[in-house]
């Protein structure tokens, strides 16, 4: 049986008892939520952290509301939640699809929005679809808060921006007229990490795409997104052509590895063809007023 290294054990009451805790800690010291990501690293001694601080007691981050014309999920969130509120459903079913693929219900009713995307793993899901969706992430410490686009979020594979003494807060996603989209993934079993998927959102007004989001998982997008095919789209009309063309370029700039999971030209392939579905469908959702 593996089993994790020693390791000590805070439990956070509060945002400011959370980030003070990582303070006193400092680089060697974990957060822990849902804990479905890194206890089975601890288990595998690929990360052996000196202490665990536990902030499932933060209610205060557990939240799913509209402010303004933002969408604002608290980075204790369960997928879960995520997967049952009408408010995600209503405006972006790119969320909903997503969690419907995201492991199994035992973890989706444990697991936090935070923990996924803290856990920088390059085959998560839901960094894919805040990226196709243009979302802010907001970062507390002790000096204040920062605000990062989703792009920005990840510098590497399990790697974040998030400092030692800092802590994932919320995710804002700008609610904006004409909205479209959606999310496609192909694994090899259900609940599996993705083999490679893709998540779409398009802004249309009076017939034109005037911003477009594509989000990548699993193919070795260095921002699990897909610039190249997101310029060509915007300030042009829908078509099939013009979608066809997005997304052989979003196959042929992406950088996926061979793997168990199947070889490079697969993996393009993959990304080709889910990008035009996700596109076709986001258009369709767009034109017709959302889902």
């Amino acid at each position: 049986m593996q089993v994790p290294a020693s390791v000590d054990y805070e439990r956070a009451t509060s945002l400011s008892h959370a980030i003070e805790l990582l303070e006193r800690h400092g680089p060697e010291a974990r957060i822990v939520a849902g804990g479905h990501s890194l206890l089975p690293m601890m288990k595998l001694r690929l990360i052996q952290p000196e202490v665990l601080i536990d902030i499932n007691d933060l209610s205060e981050l557990s939240y799913i509301k509209i402010e303004g014309n933002e969408l604002r999920i608290g980075a204790m969130a369960r997928h879960a939640e995520l997967l049952s509120s009408p408010l995600v459903g209503e405006h972006f079913p790119i969320i909903v699809e997503a969690e419907k693929v995201i492991a199994d219900p035992i973890v989706r009713n444990r697991g936090t929005v935070g923990g996924s995307l803290c856990q920088a793993d390059p085959s998560e899901d839901l960094s894919a679809v805040f990226s196709a969706l243009k979302a802010k992430l907001v970062i507390q410490g002790s000096h204040g808060s920062r605000t990062v686009d989703a792009t920005s979020f990840h510098d590497g594979p399990y790697s974040t921006v998030v400092s030692s003494d800092e802590i994932l807060i919320e995710v804002k996603i700008p609610i904006r007229p004409g909205c479209g989209c959606a999310y496609e993934k192909v694994e090899r079993r259900v609940g599996d990490w993705a083999i490679a998927a893709v998540g779409a959102a398009v802004y249309i007004e009076a017939g034109v795409i005037h911003d477009a989001g594509i989000g990548l998982t699993a193919v070795g997008s260095e921002h699990f997104n897909a610039p190249e095919a997101e310029a060509y789209l915007a300030g042009k009309s829908p078509s099939p052509e013009l979608i066809s063309e997005a997304a052989r370029l979003a196959a042929e700039n992406c950088h996926p590895s061979a793997d168990q999971r199947g070889p490079e030209d697969y993996k393009r392939h993959l990304v080709q063809v889910l990008t035009e579905r996700a596109l076709t469908t986001s258009v369709e959702r767009a034109t017709r007023g959302g889902f």
